[in-house]
């Protein structure tokens, strides 16, 4: 137990270490290139910010992993599946940042389509929805594999991995508010891999927590750098593959419900906004100001105020579904 703690503190050191280190570098090369994010009537910040935070991002995170599974000699699916599928998104994420730093828009479909390719990589590398647990009936507990329904695992696994991968992407609209809330949920899933004795998940949400709390240090309002859709799209697809691969794994009810509650603040957002267009009879695809945090700022909150009570909401969520697993234990 000792080993393993000193384990998961040499990764979080190690993975904000590298962040932090270069977040100043990635800000002037950023500042030099004019890979900068400019202020349009949809967006909070009046000045151009530096948009390469994603890249620091990925490869304090990239490394830290690296280093922990050559130390551990492992390399194992999941290390492949996260880091080819989460590099497919970052690339296609700093092509979109790319896009936006010189005014045009990048169509939707290639970064539909990647997501799915992501999902896809991820699965066949072994981290998958193989089961599910539906409570109250005779045989709550369903194989895909055991039913000869391994397509509907594909589907399931793929829908959870670009659901939460744009969620947490559409909450990178405040200072500070998607590196907190993935942070949170992160350290969330920590507690939920270890207390499911999945502990070698534990290191990629140890890394996850480094690369955010150090991105934040340059990224809490008032912002100077951005993740971008690079950085957002990498962090929700990392988040959802952890989930995957260290709370479903779990054949219980609160294999569904701790997952969710983990990354609450991301899904009920999205559920929130979606609701609250198809009422007002507006696309739900179409960007907008009507997620939970543009409704807290019109109300008369600070960017600070919006993002803190963002993240007590996010801390509720996280604390309900460690409650809730370690009373079903």
């Amino acid at each position: 137990m000792q080993s393993l703690t000193q384990g998961l503190t040499l990764t979080l050191v190690v993975s904000f270490v590298l962040v932090l280190l270069m977040m100043p570098v990635l800000r002037k090369v950023a500042m030099k290139t004019g890979f900068v994010d400019m202020p349009n009537p949809r967006k909070l910040h009046k000045e151009p910010i530096p948009v390469l935070g994603g890249a620091g991002i990925f490869i304090g995170f990239l490394i830290t992993i690296t280093a922990a599974e050559a130390y551990y000699g492992t390399f194992n699916g999941r290390y492949f599946g996260i880091i080819i599928g989460g590099g497919l998104l970052f690339l296609i994420g700093l092509v979109d940042d790319y896009y936006k730093t010189q005014g045009k828009d990048f169509p939707a479909w290639p970064k539909f389509l990647t997501q799915i390719l992501a999902a896809c990589v991820l699965i066949k590398f072994g981290v998958k929805v193989s089961s599910i647990t539906i409570p109250w009936i005779e045989q709550p507990y369903f194989s895909f594999a055991d039913h000869g329904m391994e397509w509907l695992s594909w589907v399931v696994t793929i829908i959870w991995i670009v659901a939460i991968t744009n969620m947490l992407n559409f909450l990178d609209g405040v200072d500070g508010l998607a590196a907190g809330i993935a942070s949170i949920s992160a350290t969330t899933l920590v507690f939920v891999s270890l207390l499911t004795s999945n502990n070698d998940v534990a290191f990629y949400a140890v890394a996850l927590i480094g690369a955010c709390l150090s991105f934040l240090r340059y990224n809490f309002h008032p912002a100077r750098i951005f993740m971008g859709d690079a950085g957002a799209t990498f962090l929700g697809f990392t988040l959802a593959a952890v989930a995957v691969d260290g709370a479903f794994k779990s054949a219980t009810f609160v294999s569904v419900i701790v997952p969710v509650l983990a990354l609450g603040v991301p899904i009920f957002d999205t559920i929130f906004v979606i609701t609250r267009r198809i009422k007002e009879k507006r696309p739900i695809y179409t960007a907008d100001k009507s997620h939970t945090f543009h409704t807290l700022m019109k109300s008369g909150m600070s960017q600070v105020q919006t993002v803190s009570f963002m993240y007590l909401l996010g801390i509720c969520f996280s604390l309900a579904s460690i409650v809730i697993l370690l009373v079903n234990k």
